[in-house]
C-alpha cells in the first residue's frame, strides 16, 4: 500500500500527459469536424428545437446535414453518416409518408430536405427513402408558378420568387431528374436560374436583389420593376450555392449547363468586388458596407467561400476566385469561430432570418434587415460554415472527395445503419 501511494503522484502526472495530448489532438483536427462533432454535442439527433418543443420538417435541419454530409464524405467517418440517418429517420415513417411535412403549403423550402433522402438512398437503396423523395418531386410537379413559369415561393406569397427558393429547390431537382432520367427537366430547372438573372440582376452592381413579385402587387416591390430594394447578403450566397450545386447534375452537353456557369461567374465578379477589404468577410447588406448599423455576417460569408471554393474546385470558375475565398475564410475563422471549453465550436455572427412579407410585415427596406436578430451556432450558418469548411480543407490537394452524390458516393450497404 506504501509503494501504491508513492505512485499516485505519477499516476495523476500521467493522466494529466495523457488529456494534453488529447486535447493538443482534437484541435489539431480540421475545423469542419471540430464544428461538426460540436453541432453533434449541441443538436443530439439532429433535433434543432428546444427540448419538449414540437419538431417538423423543414429547411434548416437540412442546410446543417448538407455540410454534415460533406464531413462524412470526406472523412468516411460513420459518426457523421449515423447522425444523418437518424435526423432524417425522425421524420420518414416505413412506408415512406413524411408526417410533418404538409404539401398544401408548396414551400420551396421544404424540398431541400429532399437532398438528404437521396443520399441515403443512395448509400442504403431503402426504398422508403425513394417514397419520400417522390413526394417532394410531385411538389415542384404542381407546385404554383407566375406567369412567366417561375416557381411561387410559398403558396402565401403569390407570384413571388426569392433567391433563397432556388437552393431550397434546383439542386433537389436536378440531383433527381439525374438519378430518375428526367432530361426534360434541365430546361425548367434553367429556366427557374434565367428568370432570377433576367429580373433581380442590378446592371450597376451586378448584385441581385433578395425578391421579385412579378404580379408587382407587394407593398416591399417597386412599382415598376416588382423587385425589392436590398442585396441581401445571406439571399446571395443561397443563390450561388444553388448554382453550384446544380451544375454538377447537369448533362455536359446541355445548353443550360453553359449558362448556368455564365451566371455563377457573373456572381462571382460581383461578389468578389463587395468583399471587405480589411477583413475578407461579407455585410448584411452587401453594398452599403460604410452605413450605420450595418454589420459583417457570418451565413453569407460561409456562404460566398464555398460557392466560391468549390466553382474552382468543379472548373466552373477561374482559379484566381480560390484567393478571395482563403481570405473569407481566414476572415471567418478569425472573427466568427470561437473554440470553447472541451471540444465545443461556435460560429457566430449569423442573421437568424430574413424575409418579405407576412405577418408581422417585413418590407425589405434596409432598416428591415438590420432589425433581424444576430446569433450564435445558427443551424443555417454552422451548416454553411461545414460546406465552406470542407472544400477549404481539400482545396490545397484539389481533391474531389468533398463532392456530393452527384459526383460520387460510396457503395450502397445492406440497408445497414453504418456504411461499409
Amino acid at each position: 500500500m506504501k509503494n501504491f501511494r508513492s505512485l499516485i503522484p505519477f499516476i495523476v502526472l500521467a493522466g494529466m500527459a495523457v488529456n494534453a495530448l488529447l486535447a493538443a489532438y482534437a484541435q489539431q483536427r480540421p475545423w469542419s469536424q471540430r464544428a461538426a462533432d460540436a453541432a453533434i454535442a449541441r443538436w443530439p439527433g439532429g433535433h434543432l428545437a428546444p427540448a419538449g418543443a414540437h419538431w417538423v420538417w423543414n429547411y434548416e435541419l437540412g442546410t446543417l446535414l448538407e455540410g454534415m454530409d460533406a464531413v462524412w464524405l470526406n472523412t468516411a467517418d460513420p459518426r457523421y453518416y449515423n447522425y444523418i440517418k437518424s435526423a432524417v429517420d425522425q421524420f420518414v415513417a416505413p412506408d415512406g409518408s413524411i408526417p410533418t411535412y404538409k404539401v398544401e403549403e408548396y414551400q420551396l423550402d421544404s424540398i431541400l430536405l429532399g437532398r438528404q433522402l437521396l443520399f441515403l438512398y443512395g448509400v442504403t437503396h431503402n426504398p422508403r427513402y425513394l417514397t419520400a423523395a417522390n413526394l417532394l418531386y410531385q411538389q415542384l410537379l404542381h407546385q404554383p408558378r407566375t406567369p412567366s413559369g417561375g416557381f411561387w415561393h410559398k403558396q402565401r406569397y403569390p407570384n413571388q420568387m426569392w433567391l433563397d427558393g432556388l437552393y431550397m429547390a434546383e439542386p433537389f431537382y436536378a440531383e433527381y431528374a439525374s438519378l430518375s432520367h428526367h432530361p426534360e427537366a434541365f430546361q425548367d430547372i434553367t429556366h427557374q436560374f434565367v428568370l432570377m438573372e433576367e429580373h433581380a440582376r442590378d446592371a450597376k452592381t451586378g448584385l441581385l436583389y433578395h425578391g421579385w413579385d412579378e404580379s408587382k402587387r407587394e407593398r416591399w416591390a417597386d412599382k415598376n420593376t416588382g423587385l425589392s430594394s436590398q442585396f441581401w447578403g445571406r439571399a446571395m450566397g443561397w443563390y450561388m450555392m444553388a448554382l453550384v450545386d446544380t451544375i454538377s447534375y447537369f448533362p455536359e452537353d446541355d445548353p443550360g449547363r453553359a449558362r448556368l456557369i455564365q451566371m455563377l461567374e457573373r456572381d462571382a465578379a460581383a461578389v468578389a468586388r463587395y468583399q471587405d477589404g480589411a477583413s475578407g468577410l461579407w455585410y448584411q447588406v452587401l453594398d452599403k458596407a460604410g452605413e450605420k448599423g450595418n454589420y459583417l455576417e457570418s451565413s453569407a460569408s460561409c456562404m460566398f467561400v464555398y460557392a466560391l471554393a468549390r466553382g474552382v474546385r468543379q472548373g466552373y470558375l477561374p482559379p484566381r476566385y480560390r484567393t478571395n475565398a482563403e481570405r473569407g475564410y481566414q476572415g471567418i475563422l478569425s472573427r466568427f469561430i470561437q473554440a470553447g471549453p472541451g471540444d465545443d465550436v461556435s460560429l457566430t455572427g449569423t442573421v437568424k432570418v430574413g424575409g418579405l412579407g407576412g405577418d408581422p410585415y417585413r418590407d425589405g427596406s434596409y432598416a428591415y434587415y438590420l432589425s433581424e436578430k444576430v446569433a450564435a451556432n445558427d443551424a443555417k450558418g454552422v451548416g454553411a460554415f461545414l460546406l465552406a469548411g470542407v472544400e477549404m480543407e481539400n482545396a490545397p490537394k484539389a481533391l474531389n472527395s468533398a463532392a456530393r452524390p452527384g459526383d460520387s458516393i460510396p457503395a450502397p450497404s445492406d440497408k445497414a445503419a453504418t456504411p461499409p
